[in-house]
């Protein structure tokens, strides 16, 4: 679980229970992060309320820094902020999951002619 969650409003206060799901949401996501990179995350939750013609938006953004430099950010338009998180959580969970293949060492094409070599 992500321990440092940072959750902000501008022109929005953030409720007890929004606080609570958001945290529940975003901090369940070190699961998908490669194992060296799970200490140390921190997540940041920035709701904006917007006012619109046809009624009030809120936009999500959220954004996570990983150890070593890497930030992935998502960000998204909603008129509900707990649908809003919902997919947050699933643009950064996407990300994370590249970021994990870019990160995670893979096997090359040639090592198994060099492992079982015959001779």
């Amino acid at each position: 679980m992500i321990e440092k969650i940072e959750i902000s409003g501008s022109n929005y206060k953030p409720t007890d229970s929004f606080r609570k799901y958001a945290s529940k949401r975003i901090g369940k996501l070190d699961r998908y992060l490669p194992k060296g990179y799970k200490k140390d995350v921190i997540a940041k939750i920035v709701v904006t309320e917007v006012d619109r013609t046809h009624g009030n938006k809120y936009e999500i953004s959220a954004a996570m820094e990983i150890p070593g430099g890497k930030v992935i950010a998502a960000k998204d338009e909603s008129s509900n902020v707990f649908a809003g998180i919902d997919i947050i959580e699933a643009k950064l969970m996407g990300q994370i999951r590249r970021f994990k293949l870019e990160v995670t060492p893979h096997l090359r094409k040639n090592v198994f002619k060099k492992i079982f070599k015959r001779g």
